[in-house]
């Protein structure tokens, strides 16, 4: 491959495909590119200091390329975690907990149906009738989970 692309032992090779991937970053969206760029000048430092074949060249590059995009992926996967004043704010049924409400449908076989304020849930629990009345105990997805409601004394 030497002799088909001599270029690619040289030092500035791997600055100029740096420089190439940098210029691809800006003018794509992500941050994908930026790594590879780093790989790529860093691959030109290590063959600046240890001469390398073209093979040892593309090692050094695909080693670096994955170290680095894995390692900003965890990065940046721990910083992208906004706090919000209103955590469930899309998933309104997770306010859903603790309300009462009677069942719409009976649960049989541990599935049935409750409505609250103008939507109709799926409910799961024990088997109730008709009407019964139940307290939102958990959720999970788009289920209401329920307990019939103690009566007091």
């Amino acid at each position: 491959m030497g002799e088909i692309f001599p270029f690619i032992g040289d030092v500035w090779f791997w600055f100029i495909v740096g420089v190439v991937l940098l210029i691809g970053e800006l003018l794509a969206p992500g941050i994908f590119l930026l790594w590879l760029a780093f790989a790529a000048a860093l691959t030109g430092i290590a063959n600046a200091f240890f001469p390398l074949d073209w093979q040892g060249e593309l090692a050094v590059f695909a080693i670096l390329a994955v170290a680095l995009v894995i390692a900003s992926w965890r990065f940046v996967r721990g910083q992208h975690r906004p706090v919000s004043d209103q955590p469930d704010l899309n998933q309104r049924q997770t306010g859903y907990v603790g309300r009462r409400t009677s069942l719409l449908q009976a649960i049989s076989n541990g599935a049935g149906k409750v409505k609250i304020d103008d939507t109709v849930w799926d409910a799961t629990g024990e088997d109730l009738p008709q009407g019964t009345a139940v307290i939102v105990t958990r959720v999970t997805g788009t289920t209401l989970h329920v307990e019939k409601v103690k009566s007091a004394g």
